[in-house]
Order: structure tokens, then C-alpha cells, then sequence
């Protein structure tokens, strides 16, 4: 009885994901630039651009900026770079450089960078927009056609995470894969649902919306700064979207495992509040979720077998679609289960270093360090 009740819980829980009418595993929320046709002026936008020692990419998404079309307003905030972040940017025509200043108390780098560029913008847009990012022609046209169709003050898209190396082909998809169950899309540009989720890397905002809702001041400790200003500006009333995208591309190279835990474990465990609670609720759930499973094949009756087996299938059926979306092979799916077991170690990892007091790096600068 207890090997049938073990196998029937993850196979009744990867049911209910399946069956969920907002299909948080689908990609059907996606935009992308040949949506739209021919670039046209730009001048009712601002990019702005944090950065941080980021001299060996910046001129490739400045190049990707300047091929959505003329008239926009380019602003890249130098955010104390080392590096010569600020030769770089300064080398385009029509880039205005912003010295940033040192990082106040109880802000997170990012947005404090973003407070300062905001203070320059005047247009009736503004594009967020990571330093790392490669914009294809077009996307922001479409993204504009798209706010304005679908009377949208808050958009944005979720980067193609590059997808090189085995260990970027093996666990980059499930960051996507699992982002979006724990904020599904459907739900999040719903606006009669209180969940919000953004992808930081790119959004694009109507400036009053954003300051209208309190501007980034009001997220100046968010270390998830994307999902909290899309849930500020979704409270304030105004309507969001995000999706995946194609022409949306990060240039961040994650060359091994390390590169990839250390990325995962800057919030994880921020995301769980810092709790130890839902630390050990998540770490259950995600055992009889995905090692249960597995296990299940020894199970030593039949029909548990087949139950777990049942469970694997599902499992891995709803991992398929984002790996088609970003052209892999269905065969990583196989994987899933230990990708599951490895995405937990790093949400461990994110614990024990908010309790060693050191958190994660990143860019120089400790996050999810208790005061």
C-alpha cells in the first residue's frame, strides 16, 4: 500500500500540472521582430541601460539598439565599472554616458543604477534593458505594436539564455521551464490575476505608468527586481505582459556548473523569503516531485512501477515544449529529474550562504547577505 500511495502523489501532482487551464509549462506567450515588418522612428522612447563592467559586451547591444531604428534616446549608467565599461559606450554617436554614484545603503545595484538614468528620461517610453542583451531588428517595433494593440503599459520578454555548452544545453531551458511555473504567463498577463512576473533583461514601460506606481525607489531592495516591478506596477492598475522570445538574446556566457549555481543561488533562496519553512516544504516537494519517481522504478510491485513510470512520462511532456521552442532535442528531457535534484542543491546552496552571512557575488557586490 505505501509503494502505491508513493507513486500515486507525484503522478497525481505532474497530472494537475498538465491539466491546469493555464498551462504554465506552454509557450504559447512569445513575441518575436518578424512579427512585425520594416523599422520606423523611434522617438517617443528612451533605452536605458545599467551597466556594470560590461566593456566586452556592450557594444554589441548598443549595435542592436541602434538597428531598431532612429530617434530614440540612449542612456547607459556607468554603475561604478572597473573596467572600460564607459570607453565603450562612449565610442557610439548618440549615447549619452551617466557616471553612476556610489551605491547607497539598502539598495540593490541594478536598480539603483536604473534610479538614475530614470531621473534623465523624458520620453513617453522607456525600454529597460540589460547591458548584456542583443536586441534583433525589429523586436521593439513590435513590442510598441503590441502595447498599443493590446492596451499594454508594461511588457517584456524573457532573453534566449545562450545555449552552447552541455552544461548551458542541460539546465538553461529548465531556468525558463521552471520560471514559468512558478509564475505562469497566462496568469501573470491576466488582469484579473494578482500574479505578476517579469524578465529583467528586457522591458519596455510606459514612463508614467512607472512613475505613477513609484518608480524603482519603491523596489530599492529587491534582489528579484523584475517580478517586484511588475507586481508594483500591476497593483497600481495598469496591464502587463511578458512572454519568451527569439530576438531577445543574452550574450552571458555560463560556461560550467558553477557559473550556473552561483547565477541560481544569488535569489533563491530570497525568493523563498529567507524562510527555512518553505525551504523544507520546497525540498519535500521537489523530492516527491522528481526523485520520487525515480525511485519508483525499484519499487518492487507492478503496478507502482507503472504508476511512477506514468509520473516520468508526464514529467518529461511538459518539459518538451520549451525545449522545441529553443530548437533541442526532446532526448534532454531524459534529464529532467536529475536537472530537478540540481536546481534544489543550488536553492540549498543559496541558504547555507545567507547563513554564513556571505551570500552570493555578483558584479563584486554580496547579495542575500543578512544585515
Amino acid at each position: 500500500m505505501i509503494w502505491m500511495l508513493l507513486a500515486l502523489a507525484p503522478l497525481s501532482l505532474w497530472t494537475a500540472i498538465l491539466l491546469l487551464p493555464w498551462r504554465p509549462w506552454a509557450t504559447r506567450e512569445y513575441l518575436n521582430a518578424s512579427d512585425v515588418v520594416g523599422p520606423e522612428p523611434l522617438p517617443d522612447i528612451t533605452v536605458l541601460i545599467p551597466a556594470r563592467n560590461e566593456a566586452e559586451v556592450i557594444g554589441r547591444t548598443l549595435e542592436g539598439v541602434r538597428a531598431q531604428g532612429p530617434g530614440m534616446g540612449i542612456i547607459v549608467v556607468d554603475d561604478q565599472s572597473t573596467d572600460q565599461t564607459t570607453r565603450e559606450a562612449m565610442a557610439w554617436d548618440g549615447v549619452r554616458v551617466i557616471p553612476g554614484e556610489p551605491l547607497p545603503p539598502q539598495w540593490s545595484g541594478k536598480v539603483w543604477a536604473l534610479e538614475q538614468g530614470l531621473r534623465h528620461v523624458r520620453s513617453g517610453w522607456v525600454l529597460l534593458l540589460d547591458a548584456d542583451i542583443v536586441l534583433a531588428p525589429g523586436i521593439l517595433q513590435a513590442l510598441l505594436h503590441h502595447a498599443h494593440t493590446h492596451d499594454v503599459d508594461f511588457l517584456s520578454l524573457m532573453a534566449r539564455l545562450r545555449m552552447t555548452h552541455f552544461w548551458e544545453k542541460w539546465l538553461m531551458p529548465a531556468f525558463v521551464y521552471f520560471f514559468k511555473l512558478l509564475y505562469p504567463f497566462a496568469l501573470a498577463n491576466s488582469p484579473s490575476s494578482k500574479v505578476a512576473a517579469a524578465a529583467g533583461g528586457c522591458i519596455l514601460v510606459r514612463t508614467d505608468a512607472l512613475r505613477t506606481s513609484g518608480g524603482v525607489s519603491a523596489i530599492k531592495d529587491a534582489l528579484i527586481d523584475d517580478c517586484a516591478l511588475a507586481g508594483q506596477i500591476k497593483t497600481a492598475g495598469f496591464r502587463t505582459w511578458t512572454g519568451l522570445s527569439h530576438s531577445v538574446q543574452s550574450l552571458r556566457p555560463y560556461q560550467g556548473l558553477k557559473d550556473i549555481a552561483h547565477m541560481v543561488a544569488r535569489t533563491a533562496f530570497y525568493q523563498l523569503h529567507h524562510s527555512t519553512v518553505l525551504l523544507f516544504l520546497v525540498t519535500a516537494m521537489m523530492i516527491l516531485m522528481f526523485w520520487v519517481p525515480m525511485a519508483g522504478l525499484a519499487f518492487p510491485s507492478v503496478w507502482p512501477k507503472l504508476i511512477a513510470l506514468s509520473a516520468l512520462g508526464i514529467m518529461m511532456i511538459t518539459y518538451v515544449p520549451t525545449l522545441r521552442f529553443y530548437g533541442l532535442s526532446m532526448g534532454w528531457a531524459l534529464g529532467l529529474p536529475l536537472i530537478g535534484g540540481l536546481y534544489l542543491l543550488m536553492t540549498w546552496m543559496s541558504a547555507i550562504q545567507f547563513w554564513q552571512g556571505t551570500g552570493a557575488r555578483w558584479k563584486g557586490r554580496a547579495y542575500g547577505v543578512e544585515d
